[in-house]
């Protein structure tokens, strides 16, 4: 067995959409790595869904992985939904396309890759991880920011 590296991520959005960033903080054996980034033109969820990505795929080899996020869309989409989007190839069961696609695309392909077990929690309630990535999504929303003022 080896050791679980915990993923804590968040996004945020400025207007929605608007500028956005996602934050992800990567635990593994006590030692913290930071990530975060941003768009200048996007929605809450993408940045929700970019941090999941971005945290899962910084993981050189497969890796025990407990995924934290205070998204119910990640998490509903990840655990309900996405077997039967991929069944109807994309599709909702009202047959239209499945929205931020080919951002559930590659969180399903980061997914497969390790052995991921997920937690919710709620935003923005005093968990210290939960907090430090919203954090670091702030963060990608000020670099977003700055990047389109330029």
């Amino acid at each position: 067995m080896t050791e679980q590296t915990t993923i804590y991520t968040d996004g945020a959005c400025k207007g929605n959409p608007g500028p956005g960033g996602w934050g992800a903080l990567l635990v593994y054996k006590g030692v913290e790595r930071e990530l975060w980034g941003g768009e200048p033109d996007t929605t809450n969820n993408r940045m929700e869904l970019t941090a999941a990505i971005r945290g899962l795929a910084e993981l050189k080899r497969p890796c025990d992985v407990l995924l934290v996020t205070d998204s119910e869309y990640v998490m509903r989409g990840i655990q309900e939904w996405l077997p039967n989007w991929k069944k109807r190839g994309w599709k909702t069961a009202a047959k239209q396309p499945v929205k931020n696609a080919d951002l559930w695309q590659q969180l399903d392909e980061q997914v497969a890759r390790h052995n991921v077990s997920w937690q919710w929690v709620r935003g923005h309630n005093g968990h210290p991880g939960n907090e430090h990535a919203d954090m670091l999504a702030n963060r990608g929303v000020v670099s977003a920011k700055h990047r389109t003022s330029v």
